[in-house]
């Protein structure tokens, strides 16, 4: 599930993960849009992941940071949006932070080995949490 806020919740009772409508609230730092992510990112839920950072897009917002730490499971379609969702921030001059935790693998992140496992973890800027990803003087974690 993708949301602006803090809290759990989803658009459905399958009890896999989904992003939030057009109507999700987002929660802005400064100039980011964080959006939550959690569950399941995979061939069905991962659409909606999509949809909601082109809608964040839409509406003028060019710095996402797509916080994944709640995500327990992702495919190749998730791991496809990543990459979409990272081009189309750099076709508009924008900015994709991912957050994973800090200890990558060794603290269960699913999303962390798959993206190492295809060799495509070096392509995005990873923060261990909020806070750091919206800090300018803060540095990504090495890949």
């Amino acid at each position: 599930m993708a949301d602006g806020g803090g809290g759990a919740g989803g658009t459905g009772g399958t009890g896999r993960g989904s992003a939030g409508g057009p109507g999700a609230p987002r929660r802005h730092e400064d100039e980011w849009a964080v959006l939550r992510v959690s569950g399941e990112l995979d061939l069905v839920t991962s659409p909606a992941l999509r949809q909601s950072v082109h809608d964040v897009v839409a509406t003028g917002r060019h710095s996402v940071v797509l916080d994944l730490s709640g995500v327990v499971f992702c495919d190749s379609s998730g791991v496809g949006v990543l990459i979409a969702a990272r081009r189309l921030m750099r076709s508009c001059r924008g900015r994709l932070r991912l957050i994973l935790p800090a200890g990558g693998a060794a603290d269960g992140s699913h999303v962390n080995r798959v993206l190492g496992a295809l060799g495509v973890r070096r392509l995005f800027d990873v923060y261990p949490d909020v806070d750091a990803a919206v800090d300018e003087e803060s540095r990504p974690l090495s890949a």
